[in-house]
């Protein structure tokens, strides 16, 4: 699978907005490196992966760039960089929170993808950023749902990310997300769900199976309007979906959830007026390089 990589500042190409993505080539009987690229890739043409590397768009691990007749090896790590045509632009606007040699954290507003994949790749919160504040080796630390508005924690400095992962990793990020959905009057809480989740259909849904718990939520209600309530959720694990599923599964499926449950109409244009009514609150931890500790809280609310 493509993921991001660190290149040498000197070896980037000269307008980067985003980091390249890499791709160590699968076993294979292809000639060069553009025939391999053309079968892994099949929606992108090999027109235009000729272009890209007229343009030095694709590169070696010390940021060479790579020819069309360069000969397939299995293994060969290349590095390239995504690109939309036309890509629409997505009409929020971000919150930087907080910058130290280390760390960025932003507001992410609903809409916005954090990295580059599919449809977006200038159009995302980790493009913005490497614009916004000139720091090609920002990379996101975690990650929160194209659709989910909230807190993002960014590494901004490569010797120290992989002590700020281990926080992820180790689970010593206490994460806090607000969410509005339906009362659920018949229910206890504060309520630990604890369940099994696996991929569902279609390929971009979870659900809830039989078998050893892998999800864990802490959930507590904290203001109830009606038929709406607004709950806390302290996700414990960090399964694709998670909050979602297990309010859905609940019987309150967060507002304006268009995959819990599913709509039919999926190939309709983001609905800006009706935002999934999920958020990333807070973020808290004793930070591995001070041993202080630390607590971000986002600035953005979500209406009723």
């Amino acid at each position: 699978m493509p993921r991001p990589c660190n290149l040498p500042k000197q070896s980037m190409p000269s307008t980067p907005n985003i980091r390249p993505s890499t791709l160590h080539l699968p076993q294979g009987d292809w000639a060069t490196l553009l025939d391999c690229l053309c079968a892994h890739f099949p929606a992108i043409s090999r027109d235009t992966w000729l272009e890209r590397m007229a343009r030095g768009r694709v590169l070696d691990a010390e940021g060479r760039p790579l020819g069309p007749d360069h000969p397939y090896r299995i293994g060969l790590r290349v590095h390239y960089f995504r690109e939309v045509k036309d890509e629409k632009p997505i009409p929020f606007e971000e919150s930087v929170l907080h910058v130290d040699d280390h760390l960025v954290v932003a507001d992410k507003p609903h809409f916005l993808p954090v990295m580059p994949a599919g449809e977006y790749v200038e159009e995302t919160l980790q493009a913005r950023l490497t614009r916004r504040l000139g720091n090609p080796d920002l990379v996101p630390l975690h990650r929160i749902d194209r659709h989910t508005a909230g807190l993002v924690l960014f590494s901004a400095n490569p010797a120290s990310r992989g002590r700020y992962q281990a926080l992820f990793r180790e689970r010593q990020m206490h994460k806090h997300y607000e969410a509005i959905a339906p009362a659920l009057p018949g229910v206890d809480f504060p309520l630990l769900r604890e369940t099994r989740l696996d991929a569902g259909e279609p390929f971009f849904r979870m659900q809830e199976v039989e078998g050893v718990a892998n999800s864990r939520t802490r959930l507590e209600v904290i203001e109830k309007n009606s038929g709406l309530w607004r709950y806390a959720l302290y996700p414990i694990t960090g399964k694709k979906h998670q909050l979602r599923v297990h309010l859905a599964a609940l019987g309150a499926p967060i507002c304006n959830d268009g995959f819990y449950p599913l709509l039919t109409d999926q190939g309709e244009p983001d609905d800006y007026q009706r935002p999934l009514k999920l958020l990333a609150r807070g973020l808290a931890f004793d930070d591995p390089l001070s041993g202080e500790s630390r607590c971000f809280e986002s600035r953005l609310r979500l209406d009723w």
